[in-house]
């Protein structure tokens, strides 16, 4: 008969590991209520037998079963697809520059996404989703070419500081720039909506676009996430087990550029998310990379489905923006990091 202090050592030797799937599994049942909850709230809300039957005995003449589909189903799969970037491309960055206030939002990164956006309205008057992504991807990688470059000419290079800086100058210029395009060429309100940040104009079609971006960017961060712990542990620390540091962070930067640029793409300007997320999650299932990254998409899913349904219901029939009630939860955040002293920026712990 086996000896019980065996499964005792066992356990006592995996407990983390046996905590962090236990996380996991609580998570997906997490992200499945979520996807529940939004698919029967919002303007009019659904019964649970009226979602069984546009399920299963889909109705193209009942109007429930139309929302159900064209609305529904389409604004919660965006909604996790959005969330679950965002978060990934937050773990990231906060792991390959070491700064806990890293983030696209705060790099400039999704500033430099939505100006390209507005110049492609001013550009052309009805440009088309397939126009818009690219922009997107254009914006997003000039911005972020500009941020590392501007700080790393700087005296003494690169630092978590000075990217958040940089960062942050970067975003409020464009910004203004994307700001003074509306007024120019009178299309304010076009862009409006990339500014506020919302899943209210969700179609199918954005989705299939966008998804495959999605799934490489994570796909492409999951298969980087070991070289990403390794890193956040410091560049000589990382050179000296080997690490080609300079191809990881461009690897992780091309991950970043294909989520942040999707993201944008899909919702527009949707912050905090990816600064919060990763917060959460390193809290919970410790600074290994092989866990965070998967676990950031799944809480930035589940964070964004819950904003979603909360800005569709705090003020029926009109929606909130859903960046204004991401922006609630995450100020708090980035007040709490900005308040602490330096050493606390890095995300080595």
């Amino acid at each position: 008969m086996p000896d019980k202090n065996i499964f005792k050592k066992y356990f006592m030797h995996h407990r983390n590991v046996f905590f962090q799937i236990g996380i996991f599994i609580f998570s997906c049942i997490l992200v499945c209520l979520a996807i529940g909850i939004s698919i029967r709230f919002g303007a009019s809300n659904l019964t649970y037998q009226q979602i069984w039957d546009g399920v299963f005995h889909y109705d193209g003449e009942n109007f429930e079963h139309v929302i159900l589909h064209e609305l529904r189903f389409p604004r919660a799969i965006a909604a996790l697809l959005v969330g679950a970037a965002l978060g990934v491309a937050g773990a990231i960055m906060q792991g390959i520059t070491r700064n806990a206030l890293a983030s696209p939002s705060i790099m400039g990164i999704t500033a430099g996404a939505s100006f390209f956006v507005a110049i492609a309205y001013a550009i052309q008057d009805q440009p088309s989703f397939y126009q818009l992504i690219a922009a997107s991807f254009v914006g997003a990688g000039l911005s972020t070419a500009l941020v590392f470059g501007l700080t790393a000419v700087s005296r003494g290079g690169i630092s978590p500081i000075k990217l958040a800086l940089a960062g942050a100058a970067m975003t409020a210029l464009l910004n203004s720039l994307s700001t003074a395009i509306g007024l120019k060429f009178d299309i304010a309100k076009d862009i409006s909506y990339w500014y506020a940040g919302g899943l209210h104009t969700i179609q199918p079609m954005h989705i299939q676009i966008a998804f495959p971006f999605v799934i490489i960017g994570i796909i492409l961060a999951i298969i980087l996430s070991r070289s990403i712990s390794v890193l956040n542990l410091g560049e000589d620390v990382a050179k000296g087990l080997g690490q080609r540091t300079n191809r990881i962070r461009v690897l992780c930067t091309i991950a970043v550029l294909l989520l942040t640029g999707a993201a944008v793409s899909i919702a527009g300007m949707i912050g905090f998310v990816e600064l919060v997320v990763p917060h959460i999650v390193r809290a919970l299932v410790g600074v290994d990379y092989r866990w965070i990254i998967p676990m950031s998409a799944v809480f930035g899913g589940t964070l964004l489905l819950f904003a979603d349904i909360v800005a569709r219901v705090v003020n029926r029939p009109f929606e909130t923006p859903v960046g204004a009630i991401t922006a609630l939860i995450g100020v708090p955040f980035f007040l709490y990091f900005a308040r602490k002293d330096g050493r606390s920026l890095s995300c080595k712990d």
